[in-house]
């Protein structure tokens, strides 16, 4: 098979390109190859291939560093669960599906750990699904609330965040025992974190750092765990 694209047409002033093109498997591995050295994010599901590259602007960065905080200081309120992250890893589930997610989180002790001589994506044939996986979107908005959010329902990921900057959003997807996602207003693989307090965090940025703005969510977090066990007393 021959690469859908070449390495003479990437620069990292290129603009992404955000179109599906009909592919195959051979296509998807073929320029996964090509591409290897690359800042680039491959996406294949139903016989599509995405390839988003380029550098990633400012705000996307900026919000990228903010939700790997946001996590941190969550689960440091709770030590007790054990969380890895792999934020941009490449999710494979052979001959059929692919994904980059911004935000990739496992919950638990059985998560994926690289062995020498080993492929550097997470096989899904292998690892079990993650618990989470997120889109930050700007561009992406449109594929991350469709077609990307069907591919990760097929793969059985229990939540799916699409994080919009531009409106200051967060759409958050829970699965259902139909296997499609609902919208929901709290996290279930975060102990029931409120998306308005994501939100709120996010709307912060216009006037403070990301780091500044994840002090003020941190501070809120103990806020909002002292409410909670105040009412377990009473």
């Amino acid at each position: 098979m021959t690469s859908l694209i070449s390495t003479e047409q990437i620069s990292y002033s290129s603009p992404p390109l955000l179109e599906w093109n009909a592919a195959t498997w051979n296509d998807y591995v073929t320029d996964r190859e090509t591409l290897e050295d690359q800042r680039i994010k491959l996406y294949y599901y139903q016989n599509q291939l995405l390839i988003s590259m380029g550098k990633e602007g400012i705000n996307h960065t900026s919000i990228n560093d903010l939700f790997t905080m946001i996590l941190f200081i969550w689960f440091n309120q709770y030590p007790e669960t054990q969380m890895n992250t792999f934020g941009g890893a490449l999710l494979e589930k052979p001959n059929q599906c692919a994904a980059s997610p911004d935000l990739v989180v496992y919950l638990g002790e059985d998560y994926p750990q690289w062995k020498p001589r080993e492929s550097r994506y997470i096989n899904l044939d292998k690892w079990r699904v993650p618990n989470l996986v997120g889109e930050i979107s700007d561009t992406t908005i449109s594929i991350d609330l469709d077609r990307k959010k069907h591919l990760y329902e097929d793969l059985g990921i229990s939540e799916y965040w699409v994080i919009d900057f531009r409106a200051k959003r967060v759409f958050l997807f829970q699965l259902q025992e139909n296997k499609k996602y609902r919208e929901n207003d709290k996290s279930l693989v975060l102990r029931g974190l409120p998306v308005s307090l994501l939100e709120q965090t996010i709307e912060r940025l216009e006037q403070e750092s990301n780091v500044s703005s994840a002090n003020w969510f941190a501070q809120e977090i103990l806020n909002l765990k002292a409410d909670i066990q105040q009412q377990k007393i009473d």
